[in-house]
């Protein structure tokens, strides 16, 4: 199954996305996190404003993965976060975390990024670290706006972070419930 998925990924990535300069990418980024900083001045405000702009992207992407892909629904909490890892993260930041720590109930796992292209061309001030900035916040977002569309309601965050000091960065996802699916009103 991890095969499929990287395959798909690598797939996805070579012919059905549209690529943007990295650099430009990075700095546009980063522009945007230090605008954060100047309106709010506050790190959790800017952390909750990265994680809320990261939803409502991952809420997109999930459509738009479903729809470059050939991916068949996922089994399990495993399979989706494999396909997540290898699909996801491969086809729009061209890098695949390596999925660890899974919980004794299967319902907890980390995403380790031992290359975070956000985190490309930026140092944290001291100031920043202290006060509990998540540069890269906007991930976590992204990951849980995914996965709720695909009915997970999941809380994500971050643990490590190489902006931090730390070795890698990770990502924390911890599933909280199955979503019943909805039908819209007016389509029964």
């Amino acid at each position: 199954m991890a095969k499929q998925y990287k395959a798909a990924g690598e797939e996805a990535w070579k012919n059905n996305v549209e690529k943007v300069n990295a650099e430009l990418f990075i700095f546009t980024y980063g522009s945007l996190v230090v605008q954060l900083m100047r309106d709010y001045e506050d790190c959790a405000a800017v952390n909750a404003q990265l994680d809320k702009m990261g939803y409502n992207i991952g809420v997109r992407l999930a459509d738009d993965i479903l729809a470059r892909t050939s991916l068949e629904r996922c089994a399990d909490l495993h399979a989706t976060a494999e396909a997540v890892a290898k699909v996801g993260f491969k086809m729009f930041l061209n890098v695949v975390p390596t999925v660890v720590g899974w919980s004794a109930d299967s319902r907890e796992f980390s995403l380790q990024l031992d290359d975070n292209p956000l985190n490309d061309f930026c140092e944290l001030p001291p100031r920043a670290v202290q006060d509990g900035l998540w540069y890269s916040n906007v991930l976590c977002g992204v990951v849980r706006g995914a996965l709720e569309m695909l009915h997970m309601q999941t809380e994500v965050w971050f643990v490590r972070d190489v902006l931090r000091g730390d070795d890698a960065s990770e990502i924390r996802v911890r599933l909280v419930r199955m979503l019943d699916e909805e039908v819209p009103a007016g389509d029964d």
